[in-house]
C-alpha cells in the first residue's frame, strides 16, 4: 500500500469569490504616506474630475482592480464611484489596498485614490512639514 498524494487537475484555477478582494500586482512599490496637507491638496486637485471607475453591486473583483490599476498608471490621480456600499470606508479602505495607492478621501459615494506613476510622476506633491 502506497500512499500517494492526490494530483490536482491543472484546469481547476482558483477562482476568488465575488466581494473579495483582488490582491495588489506584485511588481508595484507600497502606497505613498501622505500627511493630511498632501491629501488636502489631492482632494482639491480632484474636485473637477470626474469618476473614471465605478464599483457596482458585483464589488472589487480582480477585473475591477485591473481596471483601477490601469486608471492610476494612466492619471496618478483618480476618483472612484461607489454603487450603494455597505460601509463607504472599509470599500475605500480595500481598494486602495487592492490598487498599492494612497486614500485621500471618501465624499459621499466617491473616492479619490493616489499613486504615482511608477517611471514619471506628473503630480508633484507639496512638502511635508
Amino acid at each position: 500500500m502506497s500512499t500517494a498524494p492526490e494530483e490536482t487537475d491543472p484546469t481547476e484555477a482558483e477562482e476568488t469569490p465575488p466581494g473579495t478582494p483582488a490582491s495588489a500586482p506584485p511588481e508595484l512599490p507600497p502606497a505613498p504616506k501622505l500627511d493630511s496637507s498632501q491629501r488636502r491638496y489631492l482632494r482639491s486637485l480632484a474636485h473637477p474630475l470626474k469618476p473614471i471607475v465605478f464599483v457596482g453591486e458585483a464589488g472589487i473583483s480582480p477585473a475591477l482592480a485591473k481596471a483601477l490599476n490601469d486608471a492610476l498608471v494612466s492619471h496618478e490621480l483618480v476618483k472612484i464611484r461607489l454603487r450603494q456600499p455597505g460601509d463607504k470606508k472599509t470599500a475605500a479602505a480595500e481598494l486602495a489596498t487592492v490598487s498599492a495607492s494612497a486614500l485621500c478621501g471618501v465624499v459621499g459615494h466617491t473616492v479619490v485614490l493616489y499613486r504615482p506613476h511608477p517611471k514619471d510622476p506628473q503630480i508633484e506633491l507639496p512638502k511635508r512639514g
